[in-house]
């Protein structure tokens, strides 16, 4: 085959995949901003660390969060065949996703535009 064909391309690609467990949410109701505050919480915690720190984390990302994460070590458990307990949260971080544009009427016919943000969060673990 060519060096340049599809398949060969694909195979490359494929081979150089990143193995380890993860868990993505996209289009969450949160900033990027703040998700941030939350996921500098919990990087490099081990699994059992980071969920406690969720659980009492006053912020609305936390849960969020906290549900991705228990979807990645269940990834780690059903996919992979790892133990929940040698678990760590290896990456963590939020992109910007699409921002839905509002408008909010104000005084004398004016309109002031209100943007609601959304991001991408992902959780990658790995084990020790």
């Amino acid at each position: 085959m060519a060096k340049g064909h599809r398949s060969q391309i694909k195979r490359e690609r494929n081979a150089n995949k990143d193995t380890r467990p993860s868990a993505k949410l996209s289009y969450a109701r949160v900033s990027v901003q703040k998700a941030c505050f939350v996921l500098d919480a919990i990087r490099g915690k081990d699994v059992a660390t980071a969920l406690a720190i969720l659980e009492y984390n006053p912020r609305y990302a936390s849960s969020l969060i906290k549900k991705l994460l228990e979807s990645a070590v269940a990834n780690a458990e059903n996919n992979n065949g790892m133990n929940p307990e040698n678990l760590y949260v290896a990456e963590c971080y939020a992109n910007k996703g699409p921002t839905m544009k509002r408008v909010k009427p104000r005084a004398q016919g004016r309109a002031y535009r209100i943007e609601k943000r959304t991001s991408h969060i992902t959780v990658v673990l790995d084990e020790r």
